[in-house]
């Protein structure tokens, strides 16, 4: 063990005893939160990678036969397409980690969405092989979504089921960190790129873009050492140990359905409104601030404010997770879900006003709202489920939210625009919000909850 290891303070949650009152070894908190940190950040960098190249570059390399509109529909019809993969990763995913363990299962997401990321800044224009571009670049997509949908979970699990009592929201926020340091640092890469290469030449369009997807097998080398090095979760042990059924007796989805299928769902009614914020935020709103309709910024601005947004998005996240521990989970998700209702209403009008600061206030506020909500999630839907099929049950929950929020409000943002203004965006998200909040309402709070049943 290392130095830094050893001097890491060493934190054994009584949850996590197992059974005749043995000792847990104890495991530095420091590298489980390392850990899990890490992981979420390389798989929502490659994740937004893709989105901003959606968006800025997809509709010429894939798409360049059905025109600027059409191509930019298209581009984002793809980026949806890793939603309608994600559930299944969560079912399958979490079968295995209820099965075999978190650690196994989550190296396996790692290993999946960086083969599929590097597969996809290695992947040929349609101007080379015609039609097959655009197929094979729907299949690599369908694979990050996949490995994302079981990514999530196992990530924040680990932290869930290691963290000491009444600390479990601190502990878990560094998993919920990984979107927004992976938001800085894709936004930071395609600006190196364009700013090296140019952002309208042949260069960047032939192999910059690429760039980013080809250097995150750098960073999915750091996340997969860091997690080889950590333990099973002590909850998961004690399961397998323990006399009780704690480990599911069938499939884990099957169990999870019957039981708690009502946790499921309103847990997926929870989370929409931050997914919906947050991929309109760091998908639709990359096209919108760069697009002659929109605000007509410079690629170069666009992608600077995202990187000062994340800073902040970055901030309310950890705020926001450690006051659920003293306030509880669902009071400050239902303070972000109440906000966003009058700013949803408020931000194109915002945007609109075409100004690089209205755009800046209108991608930060948009974030921070986000984050708000997405913080206490960490702990929140681990909390809701048995731990026999925790990894699947709070998996379904967060990626059919990932269906509602963020596949869908993208698609339809640019058609509502084009149709009725910009305000019909904000309309749209502002019922989310208020979907969200009633769900939010009518769970149980979860905080204090031990998470050995």
């Amino acid at each position: 063990m290392s130095q830094d290891e050893t001097a890491a303070p060493a934190v054994r949650s009584p949850e996590a005893s197992p059974p005749g009152g043995a000792e847990t070894a104890q495991v530095p908190m420091k590298r489980v939160a390392v850990a899990s940190c890490v992981g979420t950040t390389i798989e929502f960098y490659d994740f937004f990678i893709y989105g901003t190249a959606a968006a800025l570059v997809f509709p010429t390399v894939f798409f360049p036969a059905l025109g600027a509109a059409a191509g930019t529909v298209a581009s984002f019809a793809t980026f949806a397409v890793a939603f309608v993969a994600r559930p299944l990763g969560a079912i399958i995913f979490g079968h295995f980690g209820d099965r075999i363990g978190r650690k196994r299962t989550l190296i396996s997401t790692l290993l999946l969405m960086g083969i599929a990321t590097v597969l996809i800044g290695l992947l040929p224009g349609a101007a080379t092989i015609g039609v097959a571009a655009p197929i094979l670049l729907v299949a690599l997509r369908f694979a990050q979504g996949f490995a994302v949908g079981g990514e999530w979970a196992g990530a924040t699990l680990l932290t869930a089921e290691y963290a000491p009592p009444g600390q479990r929201g601190k502990y878990a926020l560094f998993p919920q960190l990984g979107p927004a340091i992976a938001f800085f640092l894709s936004s930071g890469t395609f600006l190196a790129s364009g700013l090296i290469l140019g952002y309208d030449n042949e260069t960047f369009l032939d192999y910059g873009w690429r760039i980013p997807f080809i250097v995150s097998i750098l960073l999915v080398a750091v996340g997969l050492y860091v997690r080889l090095a950590i333990e099973e979760t002590p909850v998961f042990k004690q399961a397998q140990q323990s006399k009780a059924p704690a480990v599911a007796t069938q499939a884990p989805f099957v169990e999870a359905i019957r039981v708690q299928y009502r946790e499921i769902l309103l847990g997926a009614g929870a989370s929409t409104l931050f997914f919906a914020f947050f991929y309109m935020g760091t998908a639709y709103l990359t096209s919108y601030g760069t697009s002659p309709t929109g605000a007509n910024l410079s690629r170069p601005l666009v992608l600077g404010l995202g990187m000062v947004s994340s800073v902040f998005f970055a901030a309310a996240i950890v705020a926001a997770s450690i006051y659920s521990d003293r306030f509880g989970r669902r009071k400050v998700i239902m303070l972000s879900t109440g906000i966003a209702v009058p700013w949803a209403l408020v931000m194109f009008p915002v945007l609109d006003i075409g100004t690089a600061a209205a755009f800046g206030i209108g991608l930060t506020v948009t974030l921070v709202i986000f984050g708000i909500s997405y913080g206490p999630l960490g702990a929140f839907l681990p909390e809701l489920f048995q731990t026999r099929y925790r990894y699947t049950g709070a998996g379904l929950a967060y990626n059919v939210a990932g269906v509602l929020g963020g596949a869908v409000p993208p698609l339809v943002a640019g058609p509502l625009a084009t149709s009725f203004g910009s305000i019909a965006i904000g309309v749209m998200l502002a019922v989310i919000a208020v979907f969200s909040f009633v769900c939010t309402k009518v769970l149980a709070e979860t905080r204090g909850k031990t998470l050995n049943a």
